[in-house]
């Protein structure tokens, strides 16, 4: 279940526009179930939604209730959207300048390829810094082929979706976990 309740409230919000605009109808218990909250929960956060005026709640009948998102819904909507963006922009040249000085750092220590071990969603990154600082970019899903590789002028990079707590560190290595997590150290090679 979300534990935020502005990310469920938007997510919510969102949703009931997504409805209307397919003009599918949208029952609670289908919003409580897309926002990943109980019933009682969604119920109370649509009230709170409609007291703001970002819905519009409208009975039909005994058992069925439209939902419409207002002109402040819409631009709560747009502002929340570009919130996420603007944070999202800024994570990526994070990453990307972390990344970057990292693989800076291995070629001054003659390393001549980098390994991405592991499915990342920061591969486009560290590619992109490899062909930029003049070195080669390997990827593999199977660690066996990292173990293989290791010590041979290499950088091996693990993908954040790899737990640090499974590999051995050994020289030349780099978790992309780490840089996630530790948002304020300078990415250190192994």
């Amino acid at each position: 279940m979300n534990n935020d309740p502005l990310d469920t409230e938007y997510v919510i919000l969102e949703k009931v526009y997504d409805s209307s605009e397919s003009r599918l109808p949208l029952r609670q218990r289908d919003l409580a179930q897309l926002a990943g909250t109980s019933l009682g929960m969604t119920n109370s956060i649509l009230k709170r939604l409609a007291h703001k005026g970002w819905i519009t709640i409208k009975k039909l009948n005994s058992r069925n209730i439209q939902y419409a998102v207002t002109l402040e819904g819409m631009n709560e909507i747009i502002r929340r959207s570009y919130g996420y963006f603007k944070r999202t922009i800024g994570n990526v040249f994070f990453y990307k300048d972390r990344i970057d000085d990292a693989i800076f750092g291995a070629k001054r220590k003659n390393i001549t390829a980098v390994l991405l071990v592991g499915v990342s969603d920061l591969d486009f990154i560290v590619e992109h810094s490899c062909h930029y600082h003049g070195l080669s970019f390997l990827k593999t899903v199977d660690e066996n082929t990292a173990r293989d590789l290791l010590g041979k002028n290499i950088l091996t990079v693990y993908a954040e979706t790899i737990p640090v707590t499974q590999i051995q560190p050994k020289k030349n290595v780099l978790f992309l976990s780490r840089m996630v997590i530790e948002k304020t150290a300078k990415p250190a090679l192994v």
